[in-house]
């Protein structure tokens, strides 16, 4: 099976021995304690599950500059996206200040317990032309439009660097106990199943049959033994369907329309960031630890809006250095059916099909029709999926009259 990325083994920071769990527990109990912002919360909940191997904690403002300008750490192993505590200096009382350890609380569970407990390595003030500097490297806008612009500028002014011992995942084994999987927990499930090669479909959206297609597309192409279909738990922007609908449309097109033991559905604990490019290039990074072999990368990957080129997620892989990863990218183009050919296929391999040689809907379009009832068309959905999918936005559409 593929390394790790960045080390020999892998190395999650979640505390799996019991008693010492317990024992680091009660001391976070006595210990300064900060609750943190949800984009961190998932960051901790990333480095518990090993999927931000080989790091061990949040970045100082050092290891942050040298990610956001030249995609590595300081010493040259390569990194996309400042993985950072950011809060408002304003909250940050005298104990926390002296500290040199602290409770980290999760703000997405009632009461806020303790997550982690963080090694206080530096606490760093953030100037706006450095906030800015990071803004425009990740997300190549400073558009305050951009969800992912408007969540980083509005977390804080101030970075709490250093090591993590994490001591929970917080709400998604409970919310999503048939889903969410560690990379720890994925290895060991590809390694029962014989699966030396395995390809990742990362998604925060259902499936239709062009994604069914384009997996099975690249399944052959790679050769690969399994599929691992991994979807976003964390936090999403306004209007993505909910993590628990899209889990049960995709395990439902897995289970009628795959073969038997050829797939795996899992889900991680991160909130998109819809940084594109860059956010490719840390979820393959998140796929290389977590065994994967290959991970598709199509149109506009990690996008949202127009704030990105529709191949500008595969073109970043291009600009790393040889070696910087060990995980292959497959490259994917716009799939859909063709009236011309009778099945899915890949856009570029068809370039004397013009635009109505395809069956292709809108998002808008879709929630339109299976908010009114009507079916999909079979070559666009499949029906199971669909009645699915019209039962949540039948639904909602209820609730929003009522």
């Amino acid at each position: 099976m593929i390394p790790p990325h960045g080390s020999s083994d892998l190395q999650p920071r979640f505390v799996a021995d019991p008693s010492r769990c317990a024992a680091l527990a009660v001391e976070a109990e006595r210990l300064p304690a900060i609750v943190v912002n949800s984009a961190a919360s998932s960051n901790a909940v990333m480095l518990g599950s090993g999927y931000f191997n080989p790091l061990a904690g949040f970045m100082n403002l050092t290891e942050s500059l040298s990610v956001a300008e030249r995609m590595s750490l300081p010493n040259h192993i390569a990194w996309p996206i400042p993985i950072v505590n950011i809060v408002r200096s304003a909250v940050l009382s005298p104990d926390l200040r002296r500290a040199t350890r602290i409770a980290l609380r999760d703000p997405n569970l009632p009461g806020n317990p303790v997550l982690a407990i963080q090694h206080v390595e530096a606490i760093e003030h953030l100037a706006s032309d450095q906030q800015a500097f990071l803004v425009e490297r990740i997300f190549r806008t400073a558009d305050p439009k951009h969800p992912g612009v408007a969540d980083f500028t509005s977390a804080g002014d101030t970075l709490i660097s250093g090591p993590i011992d994490v001591l929970n995942h917080s709400y998604f084994p409970a919310e999503f106990p048939d889903t969410f999987r560690t990379a720890v927990q994925l290895r060991e499930l590809f390694a029962e199943r014989g699966w030396k090669s395995v390809v990742a479909f990362q998604t925060r959206n259902p499936m239709h049959r062009a994604h069914e297609e384009l997996c099975k597309m690249a399944m052959s192409a790679t050769g690969a033994d399994g599929l691992l279909i991994h979807m976003v738990l964390g936090r999403l922007k306004p209007g993505d369907i909910p993590a628990a609908v899209r889990d049960a449309s995709i395990r439902k097109m897995v289970e009628l329309y795959f073969p038997p033991d050829s797939v795996a559905v899992a889900g991680y604990g991160f909130d998109m960031m819809y940084a594109g490019p860059r956010e490719a290039v840390l979820h393959a990074i998140i796929r290389q630890n977590a065994g994967c072999a290959f991970l598709i990368v199509g149109r506009d990957h990690a996008g949202v809006g127009s704030y990105y080129g529709p191949f500008d997620a595969q073109a970043i892989f291009d600009e790393l250095p040889p070696g910087a990863l060990a995980i292959r990218i497959f490259k994917a183009d716009h799939t859909a059916w063709s009236r011309k050919v009778g099945k899915v296929v890949m856009m570029r391999d068809y370039p004397d099909h013009k635009p109505e040689d395809y069956i292709n809907l809108s998002g808008t379009k879709v929630r339109e029709m299976l908010a009114a009832g009507q079916p999909l068309p079979l070559e666009f959905a499949r029906p199971e999926v669909a009645a699915i999918l019209m039962k949540h936005y039948q639904d909602e559409a209820r609730a929003a009259m009522a």
